[in-house]
């Protein structure tokens, strides 16, 4: 085995890592918790206004 084997093999193993990765990351089951993280710099904007609008009417 010389070098361009090991290297032929070690594009083949990081095609297979990449690909594997891409089907995990679109799957449906990581849809929802996806969509939760990708949600998460809004979660305080709600309860911000909510306090303001509290503070304005007191």
């Amino acid at each position: 085995m010389d070098l361009n084997d090991f290297r032929a093999w070690h594009t083949l193993l990081l095609l297979i890592i990449f690909v594997a990765l891409w089907v995990w990351a679109w799957s449906k089951k990581r849809k929802q918790p996806f969509n939760e993280a990708a949600n998460l710099p809004f979660a305080d904007s709600e309860q911000d206004r909510q306090t303001i609008e509290k503070d304005h009417l007191s």
